[in-house]
């Protein structure tokens, strides 16, 4: 029975702000309430908003083959339900420019209701012209139609057009009267959701360590992340991603083995972590845009958790083999996506859905040419890690250390953002790159942990990022238009990479808040969620969620180990480095942990985050360091200075959106663009660079050549992304090559090409090519190619096409030809341009398939291409 004291500690607040308090014993917001009944059993109120405010008015696109293809971005489809189940005839490709008020009174639960679409718009261009013409110049020939969807953001719509068919949003014609229909129940509820919600443990984890702290909602949570964690282990012994997510998946599984799992399952981390190579010794890219690998590019992630594994265990055969996988991948990294810029390209790490996160006008060629933070500041840490790696087997690391010295160089040359404070969040454009000024948490964290960022920039890191009231966004501020998931959401994990930076640096009341984000979401959901709305906390409302998920609980665990316990593996021991607010102080024990051939039992006593004293078996040591050369049981005391931590305070702001970005077209000479809601101005750029803020939605172009883009400015300073970029100029400018002029032309039935025909490329079809340039000039020349490749869909899998471009026998880099649509063979696009110095007359041009061009597929690595483009620049 708990003592009168303990009882009175149990109800101190921990946190409190307007939106929610989080105590010792329990959670409380609005009339929500989550009490520790013991450190086994919760119990939470909690009910989701979501349904009691679901709208009647109803936002919605249409789309064929799961593209986002009816109309640009910022128009769509609305209506407002009445009491009627059925919709007017919609008509593919119009819409009603007025947007219908917000009607007061709400859609009842379980709602239903049909769509009805008429399609002849794009039936009666099939007829004429052989394919339908999207509003941005892209084609779909009339062999390529497989399906017209609906998307939207009202549940059961979804604006994943990645996943349409999965969610059966398919629109048929059973009746063939030539009107698509599809049925959907609106605002669906389970009465379930109701209920108060219990949670009590039911899974044995006396093997696993014990916590206990005079925070009880702590103890509680982390009994709940460890039953969770056994939960996830798969009868392979390989971790689970989440509850709804089987399967191993190289980031996820990697950011929880260095949160968490490196220590509490070492042996089912390396089968994980094996999972994820391939027969050729390199790291797997997870599936993604365009085919994964190399417009996604963050699978070194994995050698983050290899190398935590060996510091845990000291096992020198997973060593050598870490350190040969790692080797492998990084030198065809280095080929592939080192960049002018010194930096490496690729889509953010995590950050894997393309419009959450990206202006929706960059296709998988742009994100490959983006040059992003966290990716960056993994690429540098893993270099860090072979470095070690080599050192320790013997091996040559001088090649590692200074490529990782050059990306630290170039991450704090090109990214830091001087007057915010932060990094940016990536480099983006088309031929010419710019900052985009985002903040980007986990980048952010990284940046800290990993020492790219210097002692004063990790303190104005800390202390300088916008804090939204329910825990760190993902980004900030957020997309319009584009629903809560990365964008307009909190990840639990990657709040917790937030707070061991935070706690690092030792700013009190950035961890305070961190925490807080952390057990109040924990509390009220009785579960470790993927993510949830950062508006309102909510966990229902984002495109996709999950409970139980891996890299959640792994951060659920972190806090403890690694914050309170402040648990450092090193390659010889452990070092300690608690951190610890004063809210959170008192005495904690951690039990039963196996640490090699070690038991571990760790108090700690007190708060701050200096160190008074430090015992092992009653015996002060000189250092907070334990060896992993020791065995049998040891108790360790480690008691804490009680001291004010930085008093630097944090950047607690509300949650903000940016305007749209403008949608630019070429008038003549001149730039135009509707006015943006919200903005006040448009900064406009040439070639990167800011030249001009102006106040009207029009600007002449006073340059003969230049690639230029235009971004929205509210008054406030929130800057939309910049237009996609127009390069003026470049028409009078360029010259083409037909490939199938000087390369056997391919006899397959495709369309939309230009000239007489196109050039197969496959791993046994013209595997190299080489191809004579005439140029009537000498110079700097743009060079790309428009291909295409229908090995599957534009937004996942793992076929993505790649060769290796030679000038005059001058290696020049990679040519990425991501995936365009599922047997979509005559969807043509542009590859990413490279600037290629020409002579005047014959200048020889090589498309070589090398090894370093593996994708993750192995097998496939197949394009078409049509032309061959040059642009005189300089």
């Amino acid at each position: 029975m708990m003592s009168l004291s303990h009882c009175e500690e149990s109800g101190k607040v921990l946190y409190q702000s307007d939106q929610f308090t989080l105590k010792a014993d329990g959670v409380v917001q609005d009339d929500n309430e989550v009490k520790v009944i013991s450190n086994t059993k919760l119990t939470s109120t909690y009910q989701s908003k979501k349904s009691d405010n679901f709208s009647r008015r109803i936002q919605f696109k249409l789309s064929i083959n799961e593209k986002d293809n009816e109309f640009q971005a910022g128009k769509d489809h609305w209506l407002v339900i009445g009491d009627e189940n059925e919709s007017p005839i919609i008509t593919f490709g119009q819409r009603d420019e007025a947007i219908p008020d917000e009607p007061v009174d709400k859609l009842p639960a379980n709602f239903e209701y049909t769509f009805r679409v008429d399609l002849s718009p794009v039936f009666k261009q099939f007829e004429e012209k052989g394919f339908y013409e999207a509003f941005d110049g892209s084609r779909i020939a009339k062999a390529d139609l497989k399906n017209v969807y609906i998307a939207g953001g009202s549940d059961p719509l979804t604006w994943d057009f990645s996943n349409l068919e999965e969610n059966g949003l398919d629109l048929q014609d059973p009746d063939g009267d030539g009107i698509y229909e599809l049925k959907v129940v609106f605002n669906p509820v389970d009465p379930a959701d109701k209920e108060m919600k219990t949670w009590e443990l039911s899974t044995d984890i006396s093997s696993k360590p014990t916590y206990q702290s005079e925070q009880p909602i702590v103890d509680a949570l982390f009994n709940m992340s460890l039953e969770e964690a056994i939960m996830n282990i798969e009868p392979d012994s390989t971790l689970r991603t989440g509850a709804k997510w089987g399967g191993v998946w190289t980031r996820d599984v990697s950011y929880s083995i260095l949160l968490a799992f490196a220590y509490h399952e070492p042996e089912v981390a390396k089968i994980s972590l094996m999972k994820k190579v391939t027969p050729r010794k390199r790291i797997i890219q997870d599936t993604g845009s365009g085919g994964a690998y190399p417009v996604s590019s963050d699978r070194t992630t994995w050698s983050l958790a290899a190398w935590e594994i060996y510091k845990v265990t000291q096992d020198k055969v997973w060593l050598r083999d870490a350190y040969d996988i790692l080797r492998n991948t990084l030198e065809d990294d280095y080929k592939v996506l080192s960049a002018e810029t010194g930096l490496y390209r690729g889509e953010s790490s995590f950050l894997d859905w393309r419009e959450q996160t990206y202006p929706k006008w960059m296709d998988n060629r742009d994100i490959y040419v983006s040059q992003n933070l966290g990716t960056n500041v993994v690429h540098y840490q893993a270099h860090v890690i072979l470095s070690k790696m080599a050192k320790l087997l013997g091996e040559e690391s001088t090649v590692y250390e200074q490529r990782a010295a050059s990306l630290k160089s170039a991450i704090n040359d090109q990214l830091w953002l001087e007057e915010e404070g932060y990094y940016a969040q990536f480099l983006y454009g088309r031929n010419a790159l710019m900052l985009s000024p985002r903040f980007e948490a986990l980048g952010e964290a990284l940046a800290i942990l990993f020492d790219v960022a210097d002692e004063e920039r990790a303190s104005r890191i800390v202390s300088e990022s916008p804090l939204t009231p329910f825990g760190t966004t993902c980004i900030y501020p957020q997309i319009p238009g584009i629903p809560p998931y990365h964008n307009n959401g909190i990840w639990p994990f990657v709040q917790s990479y937030w707070n061991l930076a935070v706690a690092k640096v030792g700013n009190e009341e950035a961890l305070l808040h961190g925490l807080a984000a952390i057990y109040r979401a924990g509390g009220l959901f009785l579960t470790n969620y993927e993510n949830f709305v950062a508006e309102n906390g909510d966990y229902m409302g984002t495109e996709i969620n999950s409970h139980r998920m891996l890299w959640s609980m792994a951060g659920n665990l972190a806090m403890v180990h690694r914050v309170f316990i402040g648990m450092d593996f090193r390659e010889s021991g452990i070092a300690f480095h608690p951190v610890i607010p004063k809210a959170y102080g008192g005495e904690r024990t951690l039990s039963n942990f196996q640490y090699g051939e070690s038991k571990l039992k760790i108090k700690v006593d007190g708060y701050g985050n200096l160190i008074k004293r430090f015992l092992v078996d009653g015996v002060e040591m000189e250092e907070p360091f334990f060896s992993a050369e020791m065995t049998g049981d040891h108790e360790i005391l480690i008691e804490m200075s009680n001291n004010e931590m930085s008093s630097k305070g944090a950047n607690l702001t509300a949650n903000r959106t940016s305007p749209m970005n403008p949608m630019v077209s070429l008038k003549d000479n001149s730039l135009t663009w509707e006015m943006v809601d919200g903005a006040d101005s448009y900064n406009v750029y040439m070639d990167g660079e800011l030249i001009e803020n102006v106040q009207k939605g029009e600007w002449e172009i006073t340059n003969d050549f230049g690639e230029f883009a235009v971004s929205a400015v509210h008054a406030n300073g929130l800057e939309s992304f910049i237009s996609e970029p127009i390069l003026f100029g470049a028409k009078e400018r360029a010259q083409y090559l037909e490939m199938e002029d000087q390369l056997p032309k391919s006899d397959r039935s495709y369309s939309n090409f230009s000239g007489d025909g196109f050039v197969a490329t496959t791993m046994t079809e013209n595997k190299d090519l080489t191809v004579v340039v005439e140029v009537d000039e000498p110079g700097i020349y743009l060079m790309d190619l428009r291909y295409s490749n229908g090995t599957g869909p534009w937004n996942t899998d793992n076929n993505c096409a790649m060769r290796t471009l030679y000038v005059n026998d001058q290696e020049i880099g990679t040519y990425v030809m991501p995936q365009r649509g599922t047997d979509e063979w005559s969807d043509w696009g542009w590859t990413n341009s490279y600037r290629v110095t020409l002579n005047k007359g014959t200048n020889q041009v090589k498309l070589n398939l090398e090894d370093w061009n593996t994708n993750m597929d192995g097998v496939i690595n197949d394009a078409m291409l049509d032309q061959l483009r040059l642009i005189k620049i300089e």
